[in-house]
């Protein structure tokens, strides 16, 4: 399969970028943040996407969404990250949309998936539990309790958390953190007796939360009770696949904007572009940015295929975005002085989200664990 867009699929860029470039540039980021929005993204804005149909992009047809797959999300995604814009579209129309399509029973996807489609329901994944992703060592307790389960524990960095409708919730049924066997998802209101929730800005000026659960009952439960760790790690897979893609819009942007400070700002008489040293680093920039389009649209396309491989292509799309993104904001930091890093310019913002998105669902280090292991290293 060619690493290209095809037709559909840029016209989908092209609108995406219509739409985010002008209703979400990077000033809406600072409005939000400097008003100290209590959502955290535009609500406007969200009907807007819901008008152009980005909310159901994973939803079949039959329950008002497009059917599309991973590269369209994707494609979305790589625009969400040109402006850093806030927006529930990872937490909601990825995450949730894949969780409740893959696992969720007829009547789960009639009662949810339209809301979401429609832009209507606004869904979190909540996985994480410390510092690290680290979705096996979930420790999080569900026990049986008539013909439910109760809740026990503590999940951070929850993207999307505080103003979720609905939240897709991995809890412990059985064995021991660590080991896959003993995994179950749970739908849960967030509105429920014993679930308490935290804002949490964080440094990207996006939005997380910490949620706790005592003995929060639940009856909703996605897949097979036991056995979601499979589940789980197809949806993260997705996910991640997604978010290096919005890393690679950022990198891209970010690079742009670099480029065009060194054909503006004059050193010693010269335009610093034309220092050579200067001009090695960009194109070494650019050549990586372009591998890492490449991994990142190749992991999109197996996942769509269903490939057995894509799991592994995924480790190395994150684990590159990654590296590759964190290479670009500090080269675009650096090669903008000083400067770079006050608020004045936006490419400090740049890096501070990257660095949320290394650790969103998976650092480079943990994906290439996940390779390793994938292939029996």
């Amino acid at each position: 399969m060619a690493l290209i867009l095809n037709e559909e699929q840029s016209m989908l860029r092209d609108s995406a970028r219509g739409l985010i470039g002008s209703k979400a540039p990077i000033a809406h980021l600072r409005k939000l943040r400097d008003e100290r929005d209590a959502t955290g993204f535009s609500r406007e804005l969200w009907r807007a996407f819901a008008e152009m149909g980005f909310p159901g992009l994973l939803v079949a047809e039959e329950h008002g969404g497009s059917g599309l797959g991973a590269v369209e999300a994707g494609v979305i995604m790589e625009e969400i990250g040109r402006t850093l814009m806030p927006s529930p579209f990872l937490s909601t129309a990825v995450l949730a949309a894949t969780a409740l399509t893959r696992g969720g029973s007829a009547a789960q996807r009639q009662e949810y998936l339209p809301r979401l489609a429609g832009g209507d329901l606004i869904a979190a994944l909540a996985v994480d539990e410390g510092a690290k992703h680290r979705p096996l060592h979930t420790a999080m307790k569900a026990v049986r309790s008539g013909n439910g389960f109760r809740l026990s524990g503590t999940k951070g960095f929850v993207v999307d958390g505080h103003v979720a409708d609905l939240l897709v919730v991995a809890a412990r049924t059985a064995g021991a953190p660590g080991e896959a066997a003993g995994l179950t998802l749970f739908v849960v209101d967030p509105r429920a007796k014993g679930v308490e929730i935290e804002r949490t800005v964080m440094v990207d000026a996006h939005n997380a939360a910490r949620i706790t659960f005592h003995d929060a009952e639940v009856s909703g439960v996605l897949g097979e009770v036991d056995h979601g760790a499979g589940l789980l790690e197809g949806v993260l897979n997705v996910g991640r696949g997604a978010v290096a893609a919005e890393m690679l819009g950022a990198a891209e942007e970010a690079f742009t904007r670099t480029v065009g400070y060194l054909k503006e700002r004059k050193q010693f008489g010269k335009l610093i572009g034309e220092f050579q040293a200067l001009q090695h680093r960009a194109a070494h920039l650019y050549v990586e940015i372009e591998l890492t389009r490449a991994t990142v649209l190749k992991a999109l396309q197996l996942l769509d295929a269903g490939a057995a491989e894509a799991g592994a292509a995924v480790a190395v799309a994150k684990a590159k975005a990654g590296t590759v993104g964190t290479l670009a904001v500090q080269e675009a930091v650096q090669m903008h002085g000083g400067m770079g890093m006050t608020d004045q310019f936006d490419v400090g913002l740049f890096m501070k989200r990257m660095r949320v998105c290394q650790e969103l669902l998976g650092d480079a280090n943990f994906h290439a664990d996940q390779l390793a292991r994938l292939k029996s290293y």
